[in-house]
């Protein structure tokens, strides 16, 4: 019986743990309300944030194995339920302006998240 209760007890513990640090989510660098979609990683030595008295200006930068229309359908998923209006490749929302662009290919892409106000 307390053998059953200890592997029922480690089971619960388990369960209520936080996730690893690889199943986290993470967010876009400088854009803690942009989440990074599972397969990007951050390049924090090409991001540039500017807090400016009417608005944020940042630029950010990440690169993956993904492929740009798997990069574009999340964005467009995800964005509107952070109450982001718009479509790829500009989303809008409180007087700013957040635009996806990419650089080199499909299997080996760089996806620009550029921040600016209205």
């Amino acid at each position: 019986m307390l053998r059953f209760m200890g592997h029922a007890v480690l089971a619960a513990a388990l369960l209520l743990a936080p996730a690893s640090a690889s199943a986290t989510e993470s967010f876009v660098d400088g854009l803690e309300d942009v989440p990074l979609m599972v397969g990007l990683d951050p390049l924090p030595d090409r991001s540039v944030v500017f807090d400016k008295p009417n608005g944020r200006i940042v630029e950010s930068y990440a690169a993956g194995a993904v492929r740009r229309a798997e990069v574009v359908r999340f964005y467009d998923t995800t964005m509107p339920q952070l109450g982001w209006t718009g479509r790829s490749p500009a989303y809008r929302r409180e007087g700013e302006v957040l635009r996806i662009g990419f650089e080199g290919r499909d299997g080996d892409l760089v996806v620009r998240f550029s921040l600016s106000p209205r």
